[in-house]
C-alpha cells in the first residue's frame, strides 16, 4: 500500500535554455543591413538651398542629422547638468550606426541615469569585444526639440521610423531584438 504524501515535493526545476549568442558573421550582417538603410536615409538629407528658398523647418525630421552632432561618451552623466533643457538624444556607434533615438523634457542626465537602453548597449559592446570588433558607442544631443511634449514625441517618432534605430522597440520588427530581453 502506498503512503500518502502529506508534504508534496516540489517539481524539479527545468533549466532555462542558454541564451544563444549571435555569431560574428551574423553581427556584421545585422549591422550592414542597418547601415545600408541608414545611409540611404542620410542621402536624403537636405542640401544647401538658394537665397530665395524659405529657411528649412529645424523641427522637421529630414533636417536633423544625428551624425553631424557632437558625440559624448556615455559617462556624460558624471558631468554637471546644463540645466533643464528639452532635447532629443541619439545613441550612435562610430561604425556609424544610429542605435537609439530618445527625447526628454528633463535634463539628459536625469533621463539617461536609469534608462533601459543601458543593458542593450552593454550587450552590444560585450559582443563586439568578444569578436575583437571595433566599437565606440557615444551619445549626441539636439537641443532644438519643441518644448511641446506632443510635438516632441511626434518628432522623435518620425526620427525613429526614418532611421529605424534598432534599439527602439518600434524597430524590432525590422532588426529583431538581439541585445535585449
Amino acid at each position: 500500500m502506498a503512503q500518502l504524501e502529506l508534504f508534496p515535493q516540489p517539481k524539479p526545476r527545468t533549466l532555462k535554455s542558454p541564451q544563444l549568442t549571435m555569431s560574428c558573421e551574423a553581427l556584421e550582417s545585422w549591422k550592414q543591413r542597418i547601415l545600408e538603410h541608414q545611409q540611404s536615409e542620410g542621402a536624403d538629407q537636405p542640401r544647401q538651398g538658394n537665397l530665395f528658398e524659405l529657411a528649412p523647418n529645424p523641427c522637421n525630421a529630414n533636417n536633423i542629422d544625428p551624425f553631424a552632432l557632437q558625440l559624448h561618451n556615455l559617462s556624460f552623466c558624471e558631468k554637471p547638468d546644463l540645466g533643464d533643457r528639452t532635447c532629443l538624444y541619439f545613441v550612435i556607434d562610430a561604425f556609424p550606426l544610429l542605435l537609439y533615438v530618445g527625447e526628454t523634457h528633463r535634463t539628459p542626465k536625469q533621463r539617461w541615469t536609469n534608462h533601459y537602453c543601458h543593458s542593450y548597449i552593454a550587450n552590444y559592446i560585450e559582443l563586439h569585444r568578444r569578436y575583437s570588433l571595433d566599437v565606440a558607442v557615444g551619445i549626441a544631443f539636439w537641443y532644438g526639440a519643441p518644448s511641446n511634449r506632443k510635438q516632441r514625441l511626434q518628432l522623435e517618432s518620425e526620427l525613429i521610423y526614418k532611421w529605424r534605430s534598432p534599439f527602439n522597440k518600434e524597430c524590432w520588427q525590422w532588426w529583431g531584438q538581439p541585445f535585449g530581453k
